[in-house]
């Protein structure tokens, strides 16, 4: 099975149902995500991308998703 980006971001959303989602694709294989979330504001960057990282562990472990670039931050304060 193939992901696509509505899978991945499916994925992302199930833990962070809140946020700003993008994730894109230029060739189907390998895959960029932006994720803009208010928890990740008491997050180091790397607790961030760990945590989003834990919603696509399995497809990553099993080799369905090889490359996933992470953006992630917390949306800017007004």
């Amino acid at each position: 099975m193939s992901l696509s980006t509505q899978d991945i971001e499916i994925l992302i959303r199930g833990a962070f149902p809140e946020a700003d989602i993008r994730v894109q694709s230029p060739d189907g294989h390998h895959f960029s995500a932006e994720v803009v979330d208010e928890s990740f504001r008491s997050m180091s960057r790397v607790a961030q991308q760990r945590a989003v990282n834990a919603t696509v562990k399995t497809y990553i472990d099993s080799g369905e998703l090889h490359a996933l670039a992470l953006t992630t931050r917390a949306p800017l304060s007004e």
